[in-house]
């Protein structure tokens, strides 16, 4: 697919996807690399945007440059943010009581601390994401390895050979402390995703090292 028709057809998934204002958006599409930039009002639909992008085939790359300004007569204050922040953490029944802790500069939301599932790394951002005044998240929560790398490695196994979308044999998985790394072909970038969920997915699971290659 050529940059152009790339290209447009990014612009139509944003203006496609309901929670997102595309009218402040810019694409720039080289060589399957997109580039976003303009403006939107909230984070979340910050985050929508950077989603929609990827569904669409022919993205190999996404460079995120969309600013976040948020309307109004003012900012929201941090302190007032950062309460909402703890209250929409302790609210999550898959956030572990008492292990993350939330700090705001700015309007942006940094969360801290240790968990034993990526979900419920990936729940704590998830949980403080649509809240009014934040202009981004940086999730600094520690997944710490509870299980052995065999059992790591069984489980990826297990979750990419349940996934309709992925030719699992076409995947190799290597797993080291925590690290799990990624080698072999995928056909899309949509598939890179789906094998990356699988590996975070797994317990224990701190870092991904992805060397898959689309096309």
């Amino acid at each position: 697919m050529d940059d152009l028709n790339l290209r447009q057809n990014i612009l139509d998934e944003l203006e496609f996807e309901p929670k997102v204002d595309a009218a402040d958006i810019g694409v720039v599409a080289r060589g399957g690399i997109v580039t976003l930039t303009g403006h939107v009002g909230t984070y979340a639909e910050k985050d929508a945007a950077e989603k929609a992008v990827r569904r669409v085939k022919g993205v190999r790359g996404i460079a995120q440059e969309i600013d976040v300004r948020i309307l109004g007569p003012r900012r929201t204050d941090d302190d007032d943010i950062a309460r909402r922040a703890v209250k929409m953490v302790d609210w999550n029944i898959s956030i572990p009581k008492q292990k993350v802790q939330v700090r705001v500069c700015r309007g942006v939301v940094t969360l801290t601390g240790t968990v034993e599932w990526q979900y419920q790394k990936n729940a704590a951002a998830d949980a403080v994401r649509d809240l009014a005044g934040i202009v981004g998240i940086s999730n600094l929560i520690e997944v710490v390895p509870s299980v052995s790398a065999v059992d790591v490695k069984r489980r990826i196994e297990e979750a990419l050979g349940r996934d309709a979308e992925l030719e699992a044999k076409a995947i190799q998985i290597e797993v080291s402390g925590g690290k799990v790394t990624l080698r072999g072909n995928v056909r899309t970038l949509f598939e890179r995703g789906a094998a990356e969920r699988a590996v975070w997915s797994a317990p224990g699971v701190h870092a991904l090292d992805d060397q898959l290659h689309i096309g």
